[in-house]
């Protein structure tokens, strides 16, 4: 292929993102050695560090000065610290924006495009206004607007509509959905992907949109629970949900996935899953893209045991709690190829339409997955 883009490729890691960006790094080395182009890597040798007092600045190592930049960054890795009057401080998301701020800010306007990869958008769940309060997630989009950033691409958006708020910018929401269903066929062989056999299930009213999405492209038919709330008291900043209704088919003998964009701290997601089980489901999977798991492990493993969910699948997007690698119901979603092909395709100014929706992508694993499945069920009846 030749590389007709508008600059030369850099890519910024901020910090907590060393080894997915590394992984990303490795995918564009392998795909450009032909073209004579990245030989020692694209990644940009940058850093924010911190005074004793917690102020922080930005230094880029290397000149940006042309450059088509794509800085990562996961605003939710909270497994970053730094010191603080003596003590350990684990960064928050505003710390991570600030820092991402500063990147910006030490390019100083010298890149020909700059391009934020923020895969969680930070303040996501604060897009729409409920009396006097704050619109958090717009002026994050509009401030890094104003500092010179051409596009923002972020996955699976809590709410996408906030794209709104840069009218004439670049926004990107991607949808791991491929992915996610290829873990599954991965981790679960077994699986009869069809409206006889599963089932979508949408955990609430804001997740219809992308269950429509699975439901459209596997052929399968959809199920919604809606969240009955107590709106007359607050409680952590939220009305407290009473019980979930379910309003769909019969369930009886059938997988069900449930998908949702995150598992904050998991008992909504669990909830769920329960009724699911009484109301005779099979096995339950759950297809999150952020795996927060705020509240800990616990309730998980708890729920595990007891047979409430059969799967938690969750992208390497974020950072993930070091206690779920190994865990026998948690399979990690690897998207570094898949940002590195958003990434190799965007420096070329090429289209990434197919790559936003990947439909016949979708429909070619589900044909390989079926043929698979049967060759193996007449293994298995021969054998009998």
């Amino acid at each position: 292929m030749k590389y007709n883009n508008c600059g030369e490729l850099a890519v910024i890691s901020m910090k907590g993102c060393e080894t997915f960006c590394n992984q990303v790094d490795n995918y564009l080395k392998e795909w450009r050695k032909h073209g004579g182009q990245g030989e020692h890597g694209f990644l940009a040798s940058a850093d924010c560090p911190r005074f004793g007092s917690g102020e922080g600045k930005a230094i880029i190592h290397e000149s940006m000065r042309g450059k088509d930049v794509y800085i990562i960054c996961d605003v939710f890795n909270y497994g970053v610290t730094y010191k603080m009057y003596g003590q350990n401080v684990p960064m928050s998301p505003d710390d991570h924006y600030a820092d991402l701020k500063r990147i910006i800010a030490a390019i100083g306007g010298k890149a020909k495009r700059i391009t934020v990869i923020m895969p969680m958008l930070y303040e996501g769940r604060q897009h729409k206004r409920s009396g006097r309060e704050s619109l958090d997630c717009a002026l994050m989009l509009q401030e890094l607007v104003s500092m010179g950033v051409s596009n923002i691409l972020t996955f699976d958006a809590h709410d996408s509509r906030i794209s709104n708020a840069i009218p004439l910018s670049g926004f990107d929401n991607v949808q791991p959905t491929y992915q996610m269903i290829k873990a599954l066929v991965r981790a679960v062989p077994d699986v009869q992907i069809d409206k006889d056999h599963m089932a979508i299930i949408s955990p609430d009213e804001g997740a219809m949109s992308r269950c429509m999405y699975y439901s459209s492209v596997l052929g399968l038919d959809i199920g919604m629970f809606y969240k009955r709330r107590n709106y007359s008291i607050v409680i952590n900043g939220r009305n407290p949900i009473e019980a979930h209704e379910y309003l769909g088919q019969d369930l009886h003998g059938k997988d069900a996935i449930v998908v949702d964009d995150m598992i904050s701290s998991g008992d909504s997601m669990l909830d769920v899953c329960r009724q699911l089980k009484e109301r005779g489901a099979n096995r339950v999977f759950c297809c999150a893209t952020f795996g927060l798991f705020t509240e800990g492990c616990d309730n998980f493993d708890k729920a595990f045991k007891e047979g409430v969910f059969d799967r938690v699948l969750s992208t390497n997007l974020i950072y993930h709690r070091p206690e779920l690698t190994g865990k026998p119901w948690f399979v990690d979603v690897n998207m570094c190829k898949y940002v590195a092909y958003l990434i190799d395709s965007l420096n070329d100014d090429a289209t990434i339409s197919s790559l936003l929706n990947p439909v016949k992508r979708i429909q070619t694993l589900m044909e390989k997955h079926r043929k698979d499945l049967e060759t193996q069920l007449k293994i298995d009846f021969d054998k009998k």
